[in-house]
């Protein structure tokens, strides 16, 4: 390799080749999660938080043996999507149904929450992931990484807006 790539939003040249592969070599009994938390300690790749981004190096290891630039070891085990089947009941709580068609001036003041983690967000939470399970043209069934939720609602309390933000991998 004589150029660099950004892969997983990393530079990835031959020095960076070269430290995988003597990883490789290295190792050969270790298994793919093992090789990704040594190689995301070797460079230091760490979160926002200080925690290290092994699944980041788990996918740029994947990545680089689908470029066929490196052989990884065989699986040892199967992931299981525990999302993959995950049923969302009914939200059963008040949302438009159809679209809110009245002015601003009568739904504000808005209230917008956030409703990501902490204590007493439970409700809100469930209703966040009812509502975007039932009109996001895609479903949903969980956030993936670090994210930030809110709800937004009218002055009645009727929830108007779901916004999901995450964190790029």
């Amino acid at each position: 390799m004589t150029q660099t790539s950004i892969i997983q939003g990393r530079q990835i040249g031959a020095t960076e080749l070269d430290q995988v592969g003597h990883l490789l070599a290295s190792h050969p009994d270790w298994s793919r999660r093992r090789l990704s938390r040594e190689l995301a300690t070797l460079w230091n790749w760490r979160n926002g938080a200080g925690q290290l981004k092994d699944m980041a190096a788990r996918s740029l290891l994947l990545k680089l043996e689908g470029r066929g630039w490196i052989d990884l070891p065989p699986r040892r085990m199967v992931p299981v999507n525990r999302m993959r089947h995950k049923r969302l009941p009914p939200s059963g709580l008040a949302a438009p149904q159809g679209p809110v068609n009245e002015p601003l001036e009568r739904l504000r003041p808005l209230v917008i929450s956030e409703c990501s983690r902490g204590e007493g967000v439970a409700g809100q939470r469930a209703l966040f992931d009812a509502l975007l399970h039932e009109h996001h043209y895609l479903g949903h069934r969980s956030s993936v990484g670090e994210n930030l939720q809110y709800l937004v609602g009218d002055a009645q309390g009727r929830p108007l807006a779901c916004v999901l933000f995450g964190a790029a991998a």
